[in-house]
């Protein structure tokens, strides 16, 4: 009987042995994921399939996005949905986290349906976005 709750102790601190430094881990991952070089790294992963940020670089998907910040929706030469043509939306950091978080929550019939539901990653995307010019 003894040897049960023995290994059943001994399984319980292994446990929290390895899920301790795991949340450790996710904590700093999620607060170092506010810095414009972990910006980019996500931009490289999530974003750039359909988005450029090259300058003069050829729009995929989705427009390229040097220079987004401070700029009018449906601004640059690219074949933007007719919803967001007409949103009237200023490209501010804080319009680019809203629309980072539900698209077509913000504008609805928008084509982009990708959104970051993490806050530290789109905080990282938007300070990226904001020092591409």
């Amino acid at each position: 009987m003894i040897r049960p709750l023995l290994l059943s102790a001994s399984a319980l601190t292994l446990m929290g042995a390895v899920a301790f430094p795991l949340s450790i881990v996710a904590g700093s991952a999620t607060a170092s994921a506010q810095t414009p070089a972990n910006g980019e790294t996500l931009f490289r992963q999530r974003c750039q399939t359909c988005h450029s940020v090259a300058v003069g670089g050829k729009a995929g998907v989705g427009p390229n996005l040097r220079g987004v910040v401070g700029r009018n929706a449906a601004a640059t030469a690219f074949k933007y949905s007719p919803a967001l043509q007409k949103s009237k939306v200023t490209w501010t950091k804080a319009n680019l986290d809203r629309y980072l978080t539900a698209p077509t929550r913000m504008v609805p019939g928008t084509r982009m349906v990708i959104s970051v539901t993490d806050a530290g990653q789109r905080a990282a995307l938007v300070q990226y976005l904001s020092q591409t010019r």
